[in-house]
């Protein structure tokens, strides 16, 4: 058994172009439905989370929403969750995301979903946690977020270490099995702001 117990997964609300997206949140929702670890997403029932979510729950896993109370229509809130949390605003969010987490994963998506991971890799930096951070390539979905990050330390605007905050690892059963070897994070809380 894993000492990862709850994974706070970071992905689009649109499911791409690209059909492998979808098919990589739908075999990581029935992954962590096997492995017995409790997913924590954003809460919505559209999108790679939507899909991600439905695969855990599909497969007799948990899962926990938290979702601003104005994205409720936006983003179309899961009614299925096993646990729906409602906030206020995003960075409640955020917040309740991040510590109800073990791990993050960061999975395919768009400016929410960068938003999310650097907030984490940031606050990894800071020393405000030590959990672990997993990106997920998908089809070649994470080089140029990785290359942003690396072209950063190339001039000079961040420290070499700073690669070393995330990992970033190819597919969804290299991450699932990555999980499986992972200690969960124990670092400071993350509501020290």
């Amino acid at each position: 058994m894993t000492a990862i117990h709850s994974l706070a997964v970071f992905c689009g609300s649109r499911v791409g172009v690209n059909p492998a997206y979808a098919e990589a949140g739908r075999l990581l929702g029935q992954g962590l439905a096997r492995a017995g670890i409790r997913l924590v997403f954003g809460g919505g029932r559209i999108g790679i989370m939507g899909v991600i979510a439905d695969a855990v729950l599909e497969g007799g896993g948990t899962a926990l929403g938290v979702i601003p109370e104005f994205l409720t229509q936006m983003e179309v809130a899961h009614s299925g969750v096993t646990e729906m949390v409602v906030t206020d605003s995003m960075h409640t969010r955020k917040l309740r995301l991040y510590a109800e987490s073990d791990a993050f994963l960061i999975m395919p998506g768009g400016l929410g979903t960068f938003d999310e991971a650097f907030e984490i890799i940031t606050w990894r930096q800071l020393r405000l946690h030590d959990k672990p951070i997993l990106v997920c390539d998908v089809e070649g979905w994470a080089r140029p977020l990785a290359g942003l990050i690396d072209h950063a330390i190339a001039q000079g605007f961040a420290a070499p270490t700073c690669r070393t905050l995330f990992e970033v690892v190819d597919g969804v059963p290299a991450v699932l099995d990555r999980l499986k070897l992972l200690p969960a994070g124990t670092g400071e809380p993350v509501d020290r702001f």
